[in-house]
């Protein structure tokens, strides 16, 4: 089955409407979106490969995918360890924290030195809105994950990436190809360009909404909230 994409305009329009007619809240959303990328953390890497997990978190939604899958993966029996460099002022971004810092999980300034002894990342920097040049401090951090040995989970998209058009041509980004993609309710046009385990993720969506935007929901399995596409009946 091959699945089709959905475009950074269309995804930002996507989730306007599950806000609005779907009558969903962000934080119903967000909480969905980051306990499915903890699944597939827990499916790609279980704890028995080592519990380490390092978050790279955004100040953006994606971001907050990030900081819901780190306290899933905290229960799960992980030791995560969050990199949020921006923490917004935002209600919601203030409680997804506190909610960490009450299972003692540490937040860390130093991303290099957090990566060199971590057992996997987690990308959750930049998400389908994201456009322009990279900034610091995200773009060592990027500099890192392109260097860097340990296998990475990217939220979405690989941060840096071009929704559209995948790696840019040179510069921060360009060599950055993480292990493993979750695509958030469907796969983004980038996606041609991933060479990887790919995931869909997101399972809150209805059979009206996906015929509205020309996708195709994924067969998620009993209590799955994720669905490894790339391989088998399931293939891009």
């Amino acid at each position: 089955m091959a699945f089709k994409t959905l475009g950074a305009k269309a995804a930002a329009a996507l989730d306007k409407e599950l806000m609005s007619t779907g009558a969903f809240s962000i934080d119903q959303l967000m909480e969905l979106a980051g306990l499915s990328v903890s699944q597939v953390v827990y499916r790609v890497h279980p704890p028995t490969q080592g519990r380490r997990v390092l978050i790279a978190c955004g100040p953006g939604n994606n971001g907050g995918d990030g900081l819901v899958a780190a306290r899933h993966l905290r229960h799960y029996g992980y030791q995560p360890t969050v990199y949020y460099p921006k923490k917004p002022k935002n209600d919601l971004y203030q409680r997804l924290s506190k909610q960490l810092e009450d299972l003692e999980v540490p937040f860390v300034e130093d991303f290099p030195a957090a990566l060199k002894s971590t057992d996997h990342v987690v990308d959750a920097i930049f998400g389908f809105s994201f456009s322009g040049e990279v900034r610091e401090p995200f773009s060592a951090v990027i500099q890192a994950l392109e260097e860097t040995n340990v296998p990475v989970t990217s939220v979405d998209a690989p941060s840096s990436w071009s929704i559209e058009d995948g790696p840019p041509v040179s510069g921060v980004g360009s060599k950055f190809n993480p292990a493993v993609l979750v695509s958030l309710t469907a796969p983004k046009p980038l996606v041609k360009h991933f060479k990887g385990r790919h995931f869909i993720g997101g399972r809150f969506v209805t059979p009206a909404i996906a015929k509205k935007y020309d996708f195709e929901v994924p067969q998620y399995e009993g209590i799955d909230q994720c669905v490894e596409v790339g391989n088998g009946e399931q293939k891009l």
